[in-house]
């Protein structure tokens, strides 16, 4: 599958909307275009994963620098994992929580929450 990465601008935030599969083949797209709202001055991300399928270790490692490129210059990363239990959550929040990371991130469960005025965002 392939995957889409589609960008819109909400507030001050930017959000990328990611859908399909996020492995080795397709993270450098969602890795060019994060370097690429960072370069345009954007440093407030973020990143809509709802509608990812699949993601693997290299997919995981984007999110790691990502949230390492915006914390460099003082910006903020925000992921959408939506939770709908534990038996059938988000494909990435069950392997950012398998591989001791999820903690790492700001997480929300809709665009509404992550780009609006809310800062709670979902537990680890």
């Amino acid at each position: 599958m392939a995957l889409k990465v589609a960008a819109e601008q909400r507030g001050e935030w930017i959000v990328l909307r990611v859908v399909g599969e996020l492995d080795m083949a397709t993270s450098p797209t969602v890795r060019q275009h994060v370097h690429e709202a960072v370069a345009d001055g954007r440093r407030r991300v973020v990143l809509d994963l709802s509608e990812v399928l699949f993601c693997d270790s290299s997919g995981v490692g984007v999110l790691v620098a990502a949230r390492r490129l915006l914390r460099s210059c003082a910006g903020e990363l925000r992921l959408i994992l939506p939770a709908r239990g534990a038996e059938d959550g988000s494909h990435v929040n069950r392997v950012l929580a398998a591989l001791g990371v999820r903690r790492l991130f700001d997480c929300y469960p809709d665009l509404a929450s992550a780009a609006g005025g809310a800062s709670t965002a979902l537990s680890a």
